[in-house]
């Protein structure tokens, strides 16, 4: 029944990688369960907003004033802030991303999604993020300052209605549609850092007047400086979130890029002032259009349904394996288990964020894991039908079997490359499950069920009827 030619030294290494790769199997098992059940695991499982439950933000820019080439950049910058910002206040793995959309209308609406897991007070997370300022820097139009000024004492004096107002013209423009500010494109983005500091008596402010000193990078120093040569004797008014916060007369270029903001603060606000600036004064307004919360009971039942669906595909693949294949099918079993958990400890390691989109496609990689085992067992088929033993079946069989095992996987790898690369985050969350799941499954086709096939009896073709039974039909020559 067994190979003459098998030294003891072969038996032994066999048997070795055999109960090495077991006894790790087992360990990753456990580190698994531990990850899966205990309170303040080291490593837990990352569960994205569907399954956790949590709040769903979508905020929309406003790019009108901003060059097309630009946008790009500045959706970059607005991204990194808001994630900078959610990260502060405890939120487990948020996620931000900018959303393209131009199907609303004929110009582009750029959106940004903020996704809290665990978070369900909407109001909560909106003002937390809301409190990251706006900061933007306009010149004053004088004679249209005079011109709305005029007209609100006008109808504060005479009770003039607004319509009579709105008649009022300057240089063949209606008051109500004057803006007093002008852009001067300096805003929050070039902003570097910013700091507290106390002002002296001179320059019409009190003595100890808390101030807020602001430095601009390379970018906004050059642009500050031409803003302020340009306009000796105008005022430069300090917008933040939209609001009027001072508005100081330029006397002379100021070369360096600092500007310092007062504003009447108390010590107090200038130093929430400094902290929310230095945390990130957004690059361009954003709105809040739609909002949407999760349960995490909804969540728990998509988690329970998954687990239920995997155990049952699991389940149904190895009997459907151990039926067909009988001892080797058994082996596949086991190698499709090993394929779940070294699956489960990479997405704990990396770690992946696993959503209902990345659980479907896990479910559906278990049906792809057994596809390398199912060529492998069919070569030895053939093998074993040509008159050789199960041990060079196995040996013969693997070596013919790679090169479809290969094709077949790395076509996979690249479908799941491409929808990461092309898809939409919740794509991408099947994609990237997908991709790690074919390499796994590459990885244990050609290694697990190698080694323990190799480590069965070695059973030639006129063995008695009860290793013909273990080992499939098949065995006579035909």
């Amino acid at each position: 029944m067994s190979n003459s030619t098998d030294t003891g030294t072969d038996t032994f290494l066999r048997w070795f990688r055999a109960v090495t790769v077991i006894g790790v199997l087992f360990w990753l098992s456990s580190f698994v369960y531990q990850s899966a059940t205990l309170e303040g695991a080291r490593y837990p499982f990352k569960l994205g907003l569907d399954l956790a439950g949590g709040s769903h933000l979508v905020y929309q820019a406003d790019v009108s004033a901003v060059p097309a080439s630009e946008v790009p950049a500045l959706m970059g910058t607005l991204r990194e802030v808001i994630e900078r910002r959610v990260n502060l206040f405890g939120v487990s793995e948020p996620v931000v991303y900018v959303e393209r959309s131009s199907f609303v209308s004929d110009e582009p609406m750029e959106r940004l999604v903020v996704e809290l897991p665990g978070v369900t007070d909407v109001s909560a997370a909106v003002a937390e993020i809301g409190r990251t300022p706006l900061l933007e820097f306009k010149l004053i139009d004088p004679e249209a300052m005079a011109a709305i000024d005029s007209a609100n004492e006008l109808a504060s004096t005479t009770a003039t209605s607004g319509a009579v107002i709105g008649n009022i013209r300057v240089n063949g423009q209606s008051v109500d549609d004057l803006d007093p500010y002008l852009e001067t494109g300096l805003t929050g983005r070039y902003l570097q850092s910013a700091a507290v500091e106390f002002a002296g008596s001179q320059s019409g402010q009190l003595a100890n007047e808390p101030t807020v000193r602001v430095t601009f990078d390379s970018e906004g120093a050059d642009l500050f400086a031409e803003v302020t040569r340009l306009n000796v004797g105008r005022q430069l008014a300090i917008f933040l979130d939209g609001e009027v916060i001072s508005a100081p007369t330029i006397n002379e270029a100021i070369i360096g890029g600092t500007a310092i903001i007062s504003g009447g603060f108390t010590a107090p606000e200038a130093k929430a002032l400094a902290e929310n600036l230095n945390l990130g004064a957004l690059p361009i307004p954003i709105s809040l259009v739609s909002t949407q919360t999760i349960d995490a009971t909804l969540g728990a039942s998509m988690v329970k349904d998954s687990i239920l669906a995997g155990a049952a595909g699991l389940l149904l693949v190895a009997l459907f394996m151990v039926a067909w294949y009988r001892l080797p099918g058994v082996v596949a079993a086991i190698a499709l288990v090993a394929y779940v958990v070294i699956s489960l400890t990479t997405f704990v390691l990396i770690p992946v964020t696993l959503t209902a989109a990345g659980l479907a496609g896990f479910v559906l990689s278990l049906g792809m894991a057994v596809d390398g085992n199912v060529l492998v067992f069919e070569r030895m088929k053939e093998e074993l039908r040509a008159g050789r033993s199960t041990r060079e079946a196995a040996t013969i069989g693997f070596s013919r079997a790679w090169s479809a095992i290969r094709d077949g996987n790395v076509t996979a790898l690249l479908s799941a490359v491409i929808l990461f690369w092309f898809g939409t985050p919740l794509i991408k969350g099947f994609a990237l499950v997908l991709g790690i799941g074919t390499i796994i499954s590459m990885l244990s086709a050609i290694t697990l069920t190698r080694t323990l096939l190799l480590v069965l009896p070695d059973v030639r073709p006129d063995a008695p009827g009860v290793w013909r039974l273990l080992f499939g039909t098949g065995f006579s020559k035909k």
